[in-house]
């Protein structure tokens, strides 16, 4: 029996150990959503995959989906976020950000807007551009109006089609910051 192989870009949100050397990831994929996928002795000394599978890295990924769930095949790394950071404040973004889709995508669904803003998001990280608070303000505004818990007003309707969205340097507008409130009571998370 053949399995299909997925290849996409992947950002890893978090891992598990199991066994003596096998690992879980949850994967934030650009076509599948939030998986989950398991790769065997990757914690071995011996093991290619381990440094490409570190949290907060962009990665490009094949899966294989079996009877048991996801599995990892090849894996390629192109660039980690939080080691590319050049401050502590743009770490603790890159991180907040990350336990915030962890938190509100769940399951496998396309959500493709909040891919894009995150692959902005460590694009600049990577140019050496130091992130605001702000930056993650206006990145939870973002999220929760892309996932529908948010409905756009004209207030800060401009806040969600701005295409430099991670350069913030001013803090959302009152309404905005209401909107977010809102949308996290709604979200029930």
């Amino acid at each position: 029996m053949s399995y299909q192989v997925y290849t996409t870009d992947a950002i890893v949100c978090g891992t598990r150990n199991q066994n003596t050397s096998d690992r879980s990831y949850l994967l934030f994929t650009r076509h599948n959503g939030m998986v989950w996928a398991s790769a065997k002795s990757v914690r071995e000394e011996k093991s290619k995959q381990r440094f490409a599978l570190q949290n907060f890295s962009f990665i490009r990924i094949s899966l294989v989906k079996g009877k048991q769930g996801w599995r990892v095949g090849s894996v390629e790394s192109l660039y980690n976020a939080f080691s590319s950071a050049q401050d502590r404040h743009t770490r603790h973004v890159v991180t907040a950000c990350i336990t915030l889709v962890r938190r509100l995508v769940h399951g496998e669904g396309v959500a493709q807007s909040v891919f894009a803003d995150l692959e902005n998001l460590f694009t600049a990280v990577t140019k050496q551009q130091s992130l605001s608070l702000f930056t993650l303000e206006h990145f939870t505004l973002r999220l929760l109006a892309s996932l529908g818990y948010i409905a756009p007003e004209t207030s800060f309707e401009s806040l969600l089609i701005n295409d430099n969205w991670w350069d913030a340097q001013t803090p959302l507008p009152t309404a905005a910051k209401k909107a977010v409130e809102f949308g996290f009571a709604q979200s029930h998370l």
